[in-house]
């Protein structure tokens, strides 16, 4: 052990992997313990599950100032701060057991994660190179879903054995979190960039492609994220040991099909890449609109999280497009209009869930035809034309 200690060195991947891990770490522990204890400690409906995610989605939305901030701190220095408004927030959690206090940790937790983010994705795509990105992108979401996985194990093995408390999961996951952190930003160099980037907002027309696929697929996002869970535990009575089990299951996966979707990306493209996740999604939310079992609810539920790992192939065909120099500032905006739907979706359709939760996900799979619809519009050939004229 000492051996593997002295011989590590850091490096660009591994602070993504890291701080990924511990932004995985903490936020899925905190995702998964929130539907319950909303319920549980916090006597929330539905509306009140929609408008708390509308409120954490709120700092999504402002992530376009991200660019501002990168006038005074690094990418790098920003990230580590971010990260660390993360696990603080999701520490203090569990200590403001009612609706007023969820809402306020909950913003306190997001501004960390959608800043974190912001930047990066960012530094993600200006340190690998464009042939590698893909692969690389899939072993980093394989490492989060490791992560994951061990949050949930620990959720699971607390509520099952040792009748834990929400509040002491929320602090053990969260100091973790802190402390983890902390070592990151003593044991890892700042590491240069190749380019410098923009310090202003970046709009740009031959980006309007990128821009509406990440729009929709920020819409989509969030009928999984918030109502997908909230089916499970309302609808069907899933328990917090039952619903770890799942997220548990879903990450184990995502560890063995991650890399390989990243690689399937780089062979098959990303316009066909993208068309197989928005089929296969319409069919899922169709599923969950119909849906009467709770083994079949969890099955559907497998299934949406294993097309996430192919949203990679947005990130990777804008990467492919832009000019090196617009990342940054491109990544703030992205997030931005990801989460203009995310702002909307969560507080209105939490009242269209008090009528009748089917016609959320029929609304889904509307807008997994629209994603499918802007997909077609890929060109293929254009994008190997401007890798070849920039290929950093």
């Amino acid at each position: 052990m000492l051996n593997v200690i002295k011989s590590y060195k850091p490096s660009p991947f591994s602070f993504l992997a890291i701080a990924g891990a511990v932004m995985a770490f903490t936020f899925s522990a905190w995702n998964a313990l929130l539907n319950n204890f909303a319920i549980e400690a916090a006597n929330f409906n539905g509306a009140n599950i929609g408008m708390l995610q509308s409120l954490r989605e709120i700092p999504g939305f402002l992530a376009f100032t991200a660019v501002f901030v990168l006038l005074v701190l690094k990418e790098q220095t920003f990230a580590l701060i971010s990260l660390s408004l993360l696990v603080i927030g999701v520490a203090l959690t569990g200590l403001f057991p009612t609706v007023y206090g969820l809402y306020a940790t909950t913003v306190l937790m997001s501004v960390g994660f959608h800043y974190y983010e912001t930047i990066n994705q960012s530094l993600s795509l200006q340190w690998f190179s464009k042939d590698e990105a893909p692969e690389k992108l899939g072993k980093l979401l394989s490492i989060k879903s490791i992560a994951s996985l061990c949050a949930f194990a620990i959720i699971w093995f607390f509520f099952s054995f040792l009748a834990t408390s929400y509040q002491f999961v929320y602090l053990f996951v969260g100091g973790i979190g802190l402390l983890a952190t902390v070592w990151l930003w003593l044991s890892h160099p700042s590491f240069q960039q190749h380019t410098s980037q923009h310090k202003k907002l970046i709009f740009r027309k031959e980006y309007t492609l990128f821009y509406l696929l990440t729009f929709f697929s920020g819409a989509r996002r969030q009928i999984f994220m918030v109502f997908a869970g909230f089916l499970m535990v309302e609808k069907f009575g899933y328990g917090v040991a039952e619903i770890s089990a799942l997220y548990m299951l879903n990450h184990l996966i995502n560890i063995f099909i991650a890399p390989k979707i990243g690689k399937m990306i780089g062979k098959i493209g990303e316009q066909r890449a993208l068309s197989i996740e928005y089929i296969g999604l319409i069919f899922v939310f169709i599923g969950y609109a119909i849906v009467e079992s709770a083994t079949g609810a969890a099955v559907l539920y497998v299934i949406d999280h294993i097309f996430f790992a192919m949203a990679i192939a947005i990130k990777t065909y804008f990467q492919k497009i832009a000019r090196p120099e617009d990342i940054a500032a491109t990544a703030g905006v992205s997030f931005t209009i990801n989460h203009i739907a995310a702002v909307i979706i969560p507080a209105s359709f939490g009242l269209v869930w008090l009528y009748d939760n089917s016609l959320v996900f029929y609304f889904g799979a509307v807008l997994a035809f629209c994603s499918l619809v802007l997909s077609q519009f890929i060109n293929p050939h254009l994008a190997k034309q401007r890798l070849a004229n920039n290929p950093a």
